[in-house]
């Protein structure tokens, strides 16, 4: 088997990598990880542990950065060209879930902490936890995380390997009762390197720059377009589509929205939950933070008897576009159509205006490279 920094360079030989400073940095990190993960299991490892020395630890790896720039990448060569069994990746939102699973069959069956025991079960047979795109959208997750990878890397010994959108510092931002949230910052920061991904290529550009992001009108072909730009762009594979995670959102107020699917900062929503649900800036500006990515589906057209959809509409698309947010849609028809007012109607037509020139601008390439986020 190639290691890692073999197959990173040969990559970038044939073309397929373009030359980028902190990728290449990374791939090194990495590579170098993987020797020390494989000495530990050569014979002076095995001696010292023999003598009665524990198998070593080493340091994990946190990437982070914005769309595209090949964290999932080089999460993919690390995992598959690491010659160790005991190794377990997962995409974080999953490992959550699960977390909180064996949390629950805990409490149930035994008194006492649960969390122990639950990361023990978690690291047994397991050196390397690698997760894809760490994020964190809810209080239940923050509440436990610290003392959760406290007990799996301190105590278990497991390293940890991860990708996310964010610097660590920025993790669960402005979430509810950050204060329990930052011993986990602080153990990152300590136990992991935290390597910046922001290099000149967004890769995603590349997978979707043949694809419309505006489409129309609704039926089976557009939602197979959609479903392609979805799946190309989380590089997920279409036939494990049923195993796509998804996750309830903290929109703030105690209120949850259930995005169905959500995938590397991707959410997928209907426009009946977005718009046709009773909703205000603040479930808005909650999905505008959270993801870099949205795909909405089933937009109709819209015209003075859906005021209020319209309405919520004009919130959401300033909100993404405030956020930069790129978005992928299914419609019935083209922006420039979407509101439609009869001759002998006033109003509702003006205010919209500025929505359709936005969405317009939303499907530019110089829009679809900027990075997530308000400029502040």
């Amino acid at each position: 088997m190639s290691s890692m920094i073999e197959e990173y360079r040969a990559l970038v030989l044939r073309g397929e990598l373009r030359a980028d400073a902190e990728q290449a940095a990374a791939a090194e990190r990495l590579d170098l990880l993987q020797r020390e993960l494989r000495d530990d299991d050569s014979e002076g490892g095995w001696l010292r542990r023999l003598l009665g020395g524990r198998r070593q630890r080493p340091r994990g790896v946190y990437m982070w950065g914005g769309v595209g720039r090949g964290k999932s990448m080089l999460m993919d060569l690390f995992h598959n060209t690491l010659p160790i069994s005991e190794k377990r990746r997962v995409h974080f939102h999953a490992f959550m879930q699960e977390v909180h699973g064996r949390l629950r069959d805990a409490r149930r069956s035994e008194s006492g902490d649960p969390i122990p025991p639950v990361a023990a079960a978690i690291a047994n047979g397991i050196r390397v936890l690698a997760f894809d795109e760490m994020v964190v959208n809810n209080s239940a997750d923050a509440m436990i995380m610290s003392r959760l990878f406290r007990a799996l890397i301190v105590d278990e010994g497991v390293t940890i390997v991860t990708t996310s959108n964010r610097v660590p510092a920025a993790l669960y931002k402005d979430g509810l009762n950050r204060e329990h949230f930052l011993p986990f910052i602080a153990l990152i920061e300590q136990e992991l390197d935290v390597l910046g991904l922001n290099g000149p290529t967004d890769y995603r550009l590349d997978r979707v720059g043949d694809l419309d992001r505006w489409l129309w009108p609704l039926g089976d072909e557009t939602t197979a377009r959609l479903r392609e730009a979805f799946f190309r762009l989380t590089d997920y594979p279409p036939e494990d589509a049923a195993h796509v995670p998804s996750c309830e959102l903290d929109v703030g107020g105690g209120r949850k929205l259930h995005v169905p699917k959500t995938l590397k900062g991707v959410g997928v929503f209907s426009f009946k939950r977005l718009c046709v649900e009773p909703r205000g800036a603040a479930d808005y500006l909650a999905i505008a933070r959270e993801f870099h990515t949205v795909f909405i589906a089933g937009i109709p057209q819209l015209g003075p008897e859906t005021r209020n959809e319209a309405a919520r509409f004009v919130t959401l698309i300033d909100a993404l576009y405030e956020h930069k947010v790129k978005l992928f849609a299914a419609a019935a028809v083209p922006p420039a159509e979407l509101y439609c007012q009869p001759a002998t109607q006033d109003g509702g037509s003006f205010e919209f205006e500025r929505t359709v020139s936005r969405l317009e601008e939303m499907q530019s390439d110089s829009y679809m490279a900027l990075g997530h986020g308000t400029e502040d």
